[in-house]
């Protein structure tokens, strides 16, 4: 069953209303879906589909070449040939492709062009000479290395104006996510479903290995603390493929993030790196990649960005390997972690209130909807914090909205296994109090909580809304 991406599918579809040729660039995260996507949107029509090898020691131009020619005849019935040149390759597929609508898949195309400086020259010529000439064609360039795709793709002059439709897929919204529990499972909480979100985030394949039938704590031993289980290695082949040789450099910095927010300054500080172009260069290749977010903060009286940020872990499945299966995997190999309780797990009600507030944050787009609020109204939307200094208190917010209306709506994402009590009146007090805040501008706190909200706070009106994790997921 094929869930979600409707908004992707209609911009897919669009495309074929277009009297030409088209060159469409998909990129994102390993297990986010791409693939599949491509392939529902094919469905109906003549489609031809080449895949990158993994990039190994063992593996060279040569090696992708005959995999192409593999795969070449395999679909084409075609007899063995030989060659060591991209530009007949892609001459030859040229020749198979020159009517009717055809779809032409090249996936992971950075796998498929390492190490040959030749690739995207050749690619890009038999496009222009042969590609092009059928009206009807349509050639996807899709890739987990988003920041390749960006650096030799989208930036480059060589393919500048080319792509009629580039997209980035990210996670599945929480409401597609909750479309992956079937209909006999109506009885399943949001607070169950929570605990598995924490560990998957919104990432269809792993959303997939789910088991319905037994509880989320269940699910999670079977598929993290288990030597043989799908995603107990998942975090190695995420950073060897996409970033091969360097994602040593990139985990440091990942696994950094995994412990808290950190500015640029805090994560050379950390590194003892004196490369401060190369750590940003891998901060960029992460955020491109879906794995970590940049937090900029704002003056709301003059609506200028500040120049301060933070980045922030963003992927749900990374930060869990990082805190319990990464220092546990002797543990795990020798078979001790089997059947261990999640709530057993040391530090685990703190992880689960970060991942709580990553999953909130990631569907920021619901947020505006349950409020009512335009986005076209919206003037910044954040994660805000605010230094101290002589004329104001420091404060962080988890989430707080500008609109043009003059209101900011301070959110506060609230995790807890029991029921919130009036405490958190005065805790979200304190920290509207602390922020710089014109007279002119109105403050509306928000509370979005998993599990229960006490009659007491309810009943004080200090929130002007109080949102259950479970519209999230309707």
């Amino acid at each position: 069953m094929f869930i979600g991406r409707k908004k992707e599918l209609e911009e897919l579809n669009g495309i074929l209303g277009l009297r030409c040729a088209n060159l469409i660039v998909i990129k994102g995260r390993r297990r986010v879906g791409k693939s599949r996507l491509i392939k529902e949107f094919a469905k109906p029509y003549k489609s031809y589909e080449f895949m990158g090898l993994p990039p190994d020691n063992n593996v060279t131009p040569q090696t992708q070449r005959n995999e192409f020619i593999r795969k070449f005849r395999e679909q084409f019935q075609y007899p063995k040939f030989h060659s060591n040149d991209w530009g007949d390759l892609f001459t030859m597929l040229s020749k198979q492709c020159e009517n009717g609508r055809v779809i032409i898949i090249l996936d992971e195309i950075s796998w498929m062009a390492n190490d040959d400086p030749t690739f995207l020259g050749k690619l890009k010529t038999v496009w222009d000479t042969h590609f092009s000439n059928n009206s009807q064609l349509i050639l996807i360039l899709c890739g987990s290395v988003s920041s390749w795709i960006d650096k030799n793709i989208l930036s480059n002059t060589g393919y500048l104006g080319r792509p009629s439709l580039h997209m980035t897929i990210e996670e599945l919204p929480l409401e597609d996510c909750n479309k992956f529990w079937p209909k006999h499972a109506a009885g399943v909480s949001a607070f169950e479903k929570l605990k598995i979100l924490s560990v998957t985030g919104g990432i269809p394949r792993y959303l997939e290995l789910v088991d319905h039938r037994i509880s989320a704590e269940e699910n999670i031993s079977k598929l993290f603390f288990n030597k043989n289980s799908a995603l107990y290695d998942e975090f190695k082949y995420i950073f060897s493929d996409i970033y091969g040789k360097r994602s040593t450099k990139y985990i440091e910095i990942i696994r950094l993030l995994g412990v808290s927010v950190a500015s640029r300054d805090d994560i050379l500080k950390s590194l003892k790196s004196q490369s401060g172009g190369d750590v940003t260069e891998c901060l960029d290749d992460l955020q491109v990649g879906g794995f970590i977010d940049r937090d900029y903060t704002w003056n709301i009286r003059t609506q200028n960005i500040s120049n301060m940020c933070h980045y922030r872990l963003k992927d749900n499945y990374t930060r869990f390997y990082l805190k319990f299966i990464l220092p546990n995997n002797v543990k795990i190999e020798k078979g001790r972690f089997d059947k261990i309780p999640i709530n057993n797990l040391p530090g685990w009600n703190t992880i689960i209130a970060l991942q709580f507030e990553n999953l909130v944050i990631n569907n920021h787009n619901k947020i505006l909807k349950i409020l009512g609020i335009n986005s076209a109204d919206v003037i910044m939307a954040n994660p805000y914090f605010q230094r101290a200094t002589l004329r104001q208190k420091g404060c962080q917010i988890d989430y707080l909205i500008q609109t043009k209306q003059d209101i900011v709506y301070i959110c506060e994402i609230k995790f807890s296994r029991t029921q919130i009590t009036s405490p958190i009146i005065s805790e979200v007090r304190q920290k509207i109090d602390s922020i710089a805040l014109p007279k002119y501008v109105s403050r509306r706190a928000i509370l979005i909580h998993v599990n229960d909200v006490s009659d007491e706070v309810i009943d004080s009106g200090f929130f002007a809304k109080i949102i259950d994790f479970t519209e999230f997921l309707n």
